[in-house]
């Protein structure tokens, strides 16, 4: 929570400026979207520059609620299961009273027509500075919210294969992701796997090798492991989003083994 500190604390020059420091500045009734350039000089100000964990932390929670406030209105409305997404988020990453605060302005910032989804996008891409696997994690979280109401539309598909691109992830990112999701969730819900959700969520068919499944479940658990994000810049309230999903895939991973035994 140490980025958070700061920002309360009132050292907001360590703050990104640009859409993201707009979209934080106006959830808080701050001026950050001046930029860092002219704030040099100022005393007691501290200054995190591109790629420092606690500035990539506040990027993402920034993007992440912010985003899913656009994507939430992207169909023409907002609905009750997309709001229990959020809620449910917010739950999960235990937020104190304040950070929940900030997080419901930011999505009411993205619900606005005016939002700037490029440029935000532009501006996370760059903050997360290559850490491929912090942007995963955020389109997960953006295909989880889309999923809510137990489908996804066509605007909201678009609008996530958009966002995967802007973000240079390949085409067919969005689509592997929304497979991932979908079966995480139904392995999450069950004592015993599908064996069908199992090979969802590692991505593999049927018909893989030994070799494959777990050269796939390896790859998974290290591209979820909380321990990496949290060091690579995802927030500390995100642990147990992560947690969560290496359980998941550590679960499908069994089934498929005590499949084959």
């Amino acid at each position: 929570m140490a980025w958070w500190g700061k920002l309360v604390g009132g050292a907001f020059g360590f703050m990104m400026g640009g859409p993201l420091g707009a979209a934080l500045g106006a959830a808080l009734g701050h001026q950050f979207d001046k930029g860092l350039g002219k704030l040099d000089g100022v005393v007691g100000v501290e200054f995190l520059r591109v790629g420092d964990q606690q500035r990539v932390q506040a990027a993402f929670f920034t993007a992440t609620f912010s985003v899913l406030g656009h994507l939430a209105k992207s169909d023409g409305h907002v609905s009750s299961s997309e709001i229990a997404t959020v809620e449910n988020i917010m739950s999960q990453m235990r937020l104190n009273r304040d950070q929940r605060k900030a997080a419901i302005e930011l999505f009411k910032v993205g619900k606005q027509d005016k939002f700037p989804l490029n440029e935000a996008l532009d501006q996370f891409r760059l903050e997360c500075h290559h850490r491929t696997t912090l942007l995963q994690m955020f389109l997960e979280i953006q295909v989880q919210a889309a999923l809510a109401d137990g489908s996804m539309d066509a605007t909201e598909k678009a609008l996530l294969k958009r966002m995967a691109a802007r973000l240079h992830f390949p085409d067919d990112s969005i689509d592997e992701i929304l497979r991932f999701v979908r079966g995480a969730g139904s392995v999450n819900r069950r004592d015993v796997p599908r064996l069908d959700d199992a090979y969802q969520v590692l991505g593999v068919d049927k018909s893989a090798g030994d070799a494959e499944v777990k050269r796939s479940y390896r790859r998974l658990m290290s591209q979820h492991h909380p321990d990496k994000l949290v060091a690579k810049g995802l927030p500390d309230e995100m642990l147990k989003l992560a947690t969560e999903k290496t359980q998941q895939i550590q679960k499908a991973y069994d089934r498929i083994r005590e499949s084959r035994k």
